[in-house]
């Protein structure tokens, strides 16, 4: 398994040490390190969702206030 270093602050190397005393420090590293990277790919696809949508408005036909409730109105009891 392949090892990575990196710093810290020292501050943040004991308060990390205290909170997980007696546990497998890799394998939180780990997991924290997995869930970093599940965090920024879901926020590059909700960027991307929003990059799409916005488009898909932007080329979209515009709907008067009008149209916009008689559409709603349409249908109802």
């Amino acid at each position: 398994m392949p090892t990575v270093n990196f710093s810290v602050p020292e501050e943040v190397k004991e308060a990390f040490n205290a909170t997980f005393e007696g546990q497998n420090k890799s394998a939180v590293i780990a997991d924290l390190m997995r869930e970093a990277v599940e965090r920024a790919q879901r926020r590059e696809h909700h960027r991307s969702a929003v990059g799409r949508i916005l488009a898909n408005r932007a080329s979209g036909a515009r709907v008067t206030e009008a149209q916009f409730r008689s559409a709603r109105e349409e249908g109802r009891p």
